[in-house]
């Protein structure tokens, strides 16, 4: 490993005015973000760990890297209550641009927020909304993004990798945070825009496949056929009807499964 270790001065030196917490360990990087955030933080304050103990997915999943093999954090945001939904679109959105910049292609989403190369995860996203009774405090983004994670010989072998695999070469992890970052902030500006939707669904692999979506009443299986303005996944079912999926574990084919 070439890079330079992550540390407190050198993120603070280089992310500089932006708000930034570093820790070698916790337990997890959205929890402390989500403190912060209610403690004043200010939008675009992040938090960065080498390590999470108890990262979390979505649907209530863990997630955990060895130490200094992924880029983990969790950014501070303040988006209006009608936003909100756009946030988890632009944390896929913004991986997808980052990982482009850096000349990776064949990058897409999974719906909805999975990004991936050649159908392989490389990218999980988190959002968390904090609310005092009915007012908004704010979000937390958190994004896990595989960096030398080697798969090889694992069960996820077929279904995980990462940058510097698919790249053939090592990088500076500060080098792909500082374009994170600075895509969010540029999405930031503008996230209640039709751009946003726009690139996000341009970049969902999902649409055109035949799905099987296990959701907490029952397996919604058939043809996705779109999403609507709010993110919502379109699926054509067997018997001709379109079902409106939220949320839910989502396998292409008619299979069930992640």
């Amino acid at each position: 490993m070439n890079e330079t270790e992550f540390s407190q001065q050198r993120l603070q030196t280089a992310l500089s005015p932006r708000p930034v917490r570093f820790y070698a360990q916790v337990e997890s990087s959205s929890d402390i973000a989500l403190d912060w955030l209610r403690n004043g933080a200010a939008a675009g304050s992040v938090v960065v760990a080498d390590e999470q103990t108890r990262g979390r997915g979505r649907l209530g999943r863990s997630w955990y890297a060895p130490p200094a093999t992924a880029l983990m954090l969790s950014v501070v945001l303040r988006p209006s209550a009608a936003a909100l939904v756009q946030v988890s679109m632009m944390g896929a959105l913004v991986v997808c641009e980052t990982l482009e910049a850096f000349g990776i292609r064949n990058v897409g989403i999974k719906w909805p927020n999975d990004t991936q190369i050649d159908g392989r995860k490389v990218c999980g996203v988190l959002p968390e909304v904090l609310w005092d009774g009915d007012r908004l405090f704010g979000a937390v983004l958190g994004i896990g993004l595989n960096v030398r994670i080697d798969f090889a010989g694992t069960p996820f072998e077929q279904t995980a990798t990462s940058v510097e695999t698919v790249l053939g070469k090592s990088i500076d992890r500060l080098e792909l945070l500082t374009t994170l970052l600075e895509r969010i902030d540029d999405w930031t500006a503008r996230i209640e825009s039709y751009a946003l939707f726009d690139a996000w669904t341009e970049r969902l692999t999902t649409i055109g496949q035949q799905v099987s979506v296990n959701q907490a009443n029952g397996v919604v299986t058939g043809m996705a056929e779109g999403v609507d303005e709010h993110g919502a996944l379109l699926v054509r079912d067997e018997d001709g009807a379109l079902q409106r999926v939220i949320a839910g574990d989502i396998a292409l084919g008619s299979s069930n499964g992640d």
